[in-house]
């Protein structure tokens, strides 16, 4: 994963996260969406983390790419099948929610694997 892309992924997943939780303040049954949204913003400080790492040339290589994918499929599947279902009724697809988190969870694995190998 290149700095530069790392970087567009925090500032959409920063924006997206704080659209999502002012839309889960008012919006009628939008508790969901606030979830949502700290789960973007969260993974926004990370990308942005992840993009200083590589522009360190600190992390590098096919597993770390594999953590930003992770994160940002994760969160394309998490995020928005919790918004799917405040803005349309309905899922993304049965189960989108619960892959999108283990996909997260694997992810945040493969960084430690990651940060392991790069200490060997």
């Amino acid at each position: 994963m290149r700095p530069r892309l790392a970087l567009a992924l925090a500032g959409l997943s920063g924006a997206s996260g704080i659209a999502l939780s002012a839309m889960g303040a008012h919006y009628p049954g939008g508790a969901s969406l606030g979830t949502a949204g700290l789960f973007l913003m969260i993974h926004g400080a990370a990308f942005l983390a992840l993009a200083a790492l590589a522009g360190q040339g600190q992390l590098s290589g096919p597993l770390f790419s594999g953590v930003a994918l992770g994160w940002m499929l994760g969160l394309a599947l998490f995020c928005g099948d919790l918004a799917a279902r405040v803005f349309l009724g309905t899922r993304l697809f049965p189960g989108a929610a619960p892959a999108g988190g283990v996909m997260l969870i694997l992810a945040w694995a493969g960084l430690v694997l990651s940060v392991w190998r790069l200490r060997r």
